[in-house]
């Protein structure tokens, strides 16, 4: 159940190719060992409606959170938030070098008895495997 929720703002529409963002990062997300594929959820957010620092037009922001399932400790959560933020710095460093930016992340983890789902997805990917 790992949920990455990327917020951007609008003036980097030309310069972020998401879907290898999103890819960057599950890749990332996998590695840790931590989450199953199966369970892994992007969604991008472009806001149209922001205002950064001194309003300068070209002040650019991108805020992921990743919400995360009860149950990992304390030190693994803080590895995996270290791995997933250098791969969003790396992802963003050619950008980060010609323009204002300021990129931000946040690793929430839900509570366990205020948390619900449902998913089949893990058992459509065996079905794929088979």
């Amino acid at each position: 159940m790992p949920h990455f929720i990327i917020e951007y703002s609008s003036n980097l529409d030309d310069e972020i190719k998401m879907q290898k963002l999103m890819s960057s990062l599950q890749d990332a997300a996998l590695e840790t060992g931590a989450f199953p594929l199966g369970g892994i959820r992007f969604r991008a957010v472009r806001c149209d409606k922001y205002l950064i620092a001194d309003g300068d037009p070209e002040n650019a922001f991108v805020h992921m959170t990743l919400k995360i399932g009860h149950g990992r400790d304390e030190s693994t959560r803080k590895e995996v938030g270290e791995k997933l933020f250098e791969a969003l710095k790396s992802y963003f460093n050619p950008l980060f070098e010609k323009r204002p930016l300021g990129l931000s992340f946040e690793l929430v983890e839900l509570h366990e008895n205020l948390s619900f789902k449902e998913n089949n997805i893990h058992q459509y990917i065996r079905q794929k495997q088979n």
